[in-house]
C-alpha cells in the first residue's frame, strides 16, 4: 500500500490575513499545518511541542494520531472505513473503543456507539474513564491514580 504525500503549510503572516488559508479541523488555528496520513485532513504541524512522557494533549497531531480510531485504522492497514471495521472494533475494549471513536480529536465522530458499563476502581469505587488513562492494571486489579499512588507509598 503507497503511503499517501502528505502535504505541509508554510509558517507566515500572509495566511493569517487570508480567509481561505486552511485551518486546523480540530482547533481552528491557521499557520502550520500538515495534512494527516489517515484521513487527509488540515491539522496543526504541532508535534515538537509534546514533552516525552508528560503525557500531555497539547498537539493536535498527536492527540489525531494517539487517540482516535481513525488514525489506529489506517496505522493497522485495515480496509474500509473506521466506522464500520470489525477488526478496528475486537481491537479495544467497548470503553476505549467508544471514546476513541467519539473524542474531541475525531473530524468524524463514531455514530451510535455501542453502550458500556463504566470501570470502576477496585481500590474506591471511583469510575475510572479508560481511553483518557491515569490508572494502573494488575494482578489484583484496577485502580485510580490515587489508589495506584497509595499502592506505591505501601
Amino acid at each position: 500500500m503507497r503511503k499517501p504525500t502528505v502535504r505541509k503549510t508554510k509558517t507566515g503572516k500572509s495566511k493569517e490575513s487570508n480567509p481561505d488559508a486552511p485551518r486546523c479541523g480540530l482547533c481552528g488555528k491557521r499557520g502550520r499545518l500538515i495534512q494527516t496520513e489517515c484521513c487527509g485532513q488540515w491539522i496543526c504541524d504541532d508535534e515538537d511541542n509534546y514533552v516525552l512522557f508528560s503525557y500531555a494533549r497539547n498537539s493536535c497531531h498527536r492527540n489525531h494520531r494517539r487517540y482516535t480510531l481513525c488514525a489506529f485504522h489506517h496505522g493497522e492497514g485495515h480496509p474500509g472505513d473506521w466506522q464500520t471495521c470489525p477488526k478496528c472494533r475486537e481491537s479495544f475494549p467497548a470503553e476505549i473503543y467508544v471514546g476513541y471513536g467519539t473524542n474531541e480529536y475525531n473530524f468524524v465522530k463514531l455514530e451510535n456507539p455501542p453502550a458500556y458499563e463504566p470501570t470502576h476502581c477496585d481500590g474506591c469505587g471511583v469510575v475510572i474513564k479508560l481511553s483518557d488513562g491515569g490508572y494502573s492494571k494488575g494482578a489484583k486489579g484496577i485502580f485510580c491514580e490515587k489508589c495506584t499512588g497509595k499502592a506505591f507509598l505501601l
